[in-house]
């Protein structure tokens, strides 16, 4: 079976992964610029590299609590296709394989009150991991990046 290389981070008290092959690179955070008339699980711009980049604040688009940031944030920059996001994530972890075949489908549950963003769910190690769907968190309203 495949195993495929996944980037893990954790927002609140879960873990996350999302296939590295989207992942540009992990940048700290300190702020983001904000923007006029973004949703508000959009945290701002940051300058990455020299490329403007939107940072999607996960912590907002899963509906949880605000923290203060800390060292520990980080912006897990990704593209798909031709639009480049950054997840602002609480921490990052390591980058770690997963067979291709250890993602379940989530509990119908699950999936309706993650409004559809985790797309499969392995365990790892006895560690649960929920597996993003990129292009739906970082959404249709920042295509144009």
């Amino acid at each position: 079976m495949a195993t495929e290389l996944h980037v893990t981070f954790r927002v609140g008290t879960a873990d996350y992964a999302v296939p590295a092959a989207q992942v540009l690179h992990l940048e700290s955070y300190d702020s983001a610029t904000p923007v006029p008339g973004a949703p508000s699980y959009v945290a701002g711009l940051v300058q990455v590299r020299g490329r403007l980049v939107p940072v999607v604040d996960l912590r907002a688009r899963f509906g949880l609590a605000p923290v203060p940031h800390s060292i520990d944030h980080r912006v897990v920059v990704c593209q798909v296709g031709t639009r480049v996001a950054g997840l602002l994530v609480d921490s990052a972890r390591d980058v770690i394989r997963i067979e291709d075949g250890a993602f379940e489908k989530p509990p119908d549950l699950v999936e309706q009150q993650a409004g559809g963003f985790i797309k499969g769910i392995a365990t790892v190690t006895k560690k649960m991991f929920l597996l993003v769907d990129v292009p739906r968190i970082i959404g249709e309203e920042l295509s144009h990046g």
